[in-house]
């Protein structure tokens, strides 16, 4: 079975979105919400899943599942673009209309993947 060239362009940005949370993990620990435990262990968890996802959706045997996982982690991270949009200290100076533009993205992202499963 092959893939198409599509799905792979999603397994690098998600593979190279993972590596980034190892690479620079202020970043990520800024704009996870204070009301979530354990943000180093959320941090970890969510860069090791999108590189994991990444890999999985170049394996034929894996990329449907990983279409879902792709879609479970866009919704699980989706009340970090809630906390980014509503707290100041999380905005990163970016305006509050990118943060609002971004949320719906989200859905452009689930549709991405959902054309893989």
């Amino acid at each position: 079975m092959n893939l198409p060239w599509h799905l792979y362009v999603m397994a690098f940005l998600y593979f190279i979105a993972g590596l980034n949370h190892f690479r620079n993990p202020r970043l990520y620990l800024k704009i996870i919400p204070p009301y979530f435990p354990n943000p180093k262990l959320l941090n970890h968890i969510s860069g090791l899943g999108e590189i994991f996802l990444g890999i999985a959706l170049c394996i034929p045997l894996l990329s449907n599942y990983a279409a879902w996982g792709v879609i479970a982690l866009l919704m699980a991270i989706f009340p970090t673009h809630l906390y980014m949009y509503f707290d100041e200290k999380a905005r990163m100076g970016l305006p509050k209309w990118v943060l609002l533009l971004r949320m719906p993205l989200q859905l452009v992202l689930i549709f991405w993947a959902y054309q893989y499963i």
